[in-house]
């Protein structure tokens, strides 16, 4: 389990250190925000101890390579649902649009009915 502690001899705010530990390995890490840091390194380390337990597979270098092909295929995923999402968005915001126009026309053609009659 990835763990974490602040590096309190960095007096940089913006950029603290963070060091965590992901699959039994200790790494510095730097950033703004070390709670996030922490909380990504925990996931590497989950993917890297799921794919080791499915997969038998001591050698870390391949674990991590597994991990990250897993990550990545996720990341695809959610992008391609995300297209997907801001794609209907996109047609019924061209829907309302196209909706919003025509009615906009016949209250035109009302109002200036009521002006001439």
């Amino acid at each position: 389990m990835a763990t974490a502690a602040k590096d309190s001899t960095l007096k940089d705010a913006q950029n603290s250190s963070v060091r965590v530990e992901i699959f039994d390995q200790a790494y510095n890490l730097r950033g703004s925000d070390p709670e996030y840091i922490l909380k990504l390194a925990e996931y590497v380390d989950s993917k890297m101890r799921a794919v080791a337990e499915a997969t038998n597979t001591i050698d870390t270098v391949r674990l991590a390579v597994l991990a990250a092909l897993n990550i990545a295929d996720e990341l695809t995923a959610l992008r391609a649902r995300y297209d997907a999402l801001a794609g209907n968005l996109n047609q019924q915001e061209t829907s309302v649009r196209s909706r919003a126009g025509s009615l906009l026309g016949m209250l035109d053609e009302v109002l200036q009915e009521r002006k001439a009659g």
